[in-house]
């Protein structure tokens, strides 16, 4: 059996940590919901099947031959250890898988701007909640977080190319993909941020000139940011002072 990444269509959402390292690690995979033919039937299908001892609790899921594994920290765990995506050490593969838990954070609180009382509820229903939600996202929480990767970034002892050692890892493809998601939603407020985190924004722009990384951004692969996805920009939300 291929690689078969299970998420759901039309929507780039946590799906695309998994996409970018497959992609980046050179691997054939089936992008199963994306076939108009049953793919989330059979995503479904794979979710509910009673012979599965440990089913994914929501997509993203993977499965790899005889491997299945849910949640997207786990999945660029798993593709790290053995695609060339992480280090080989012990001590490196637990700081890459820590990093992508923060980063895992950062997104997490970045939809929590758009949806802070039900993710059930639509925008409309929660929209001066998510004001007041996304103004201490915006001056708070964004900066800390692009903070504390812009340090890691400058003490990292084989340069700030990288967050971990000298070569890339999915935490890199993760981090440029949590700042274009940003740029998408925020784009004033993420702007001003990124002028204080320069070493974040240099990787971002190093990783969307990776070759493949470059070829896939311009492929019909990639699908855009829109409104209903992890990422939402509703002008309201951001800061244009």
């Amino acid at each position: 059996m291929g690689i078969e990444l299970y998420y759901w269509p039309g929507l780039q959402g946590r799906g695309e940590f998994v996409r970018l390292a497959l992609e980046e690690a050179g691997l054939a995979y089936t992008d199963v919901a994306r076939d108009p033919d049953g793919g989330m039937d059979a995503m479904m299908a794979a979710m509910d099947d009673p012979a599965v001892v440990h089913p994914p609790f929501a997509p993203p899921f993977l499965r790899d031959g005889k491997i299945l594994v849910g949640q997207t920290a786990a999945i660029l765990m798993h593709l790290g250890a053995h695609h060339g995506l992480a280090p080989r050490d012990e001590a490196g593969r637990l700081w890459t898988h820590q990093i992508q838990l923060t980063i895992a954070d950062l997104v997490a609180e970045a939809h929590d701007t758009h949806h802070p009382v039900d993710a059930g509820t639509y925008y409309a229903d929660q929209k001066k909640e998510a004001l007041r939600r996304a103004a201490a996202f915006r001056t708070q929480r964004m900066p800390k977080f692009l903070g504390w990767f812009e340090t890691i970034l400058d003490r990292n002892p084989d340069g700030p190319a990288h967050l971990v050692s000298g070569a890339v890892t999915y935490a890199d493809l993760s981090l440029f993909q949590a700042v274009e998601g940003l740029r998408y939603a925020f784009p004033h407020a993420v702007g001003r941020v990124l002028k204080r985190a320069p070493h974040v924004a240099a990787l971002a722009r190093a990783v969307a000139r990776r070759p493949r990384i470059k070829a896939y951004l311009a492929s019909e692969r990639r699908v855009a940011f829109n409104t209903d996805g992890v990422f939402r920009h509703y002008p309201e939300l951001d800061d244009p002072v």
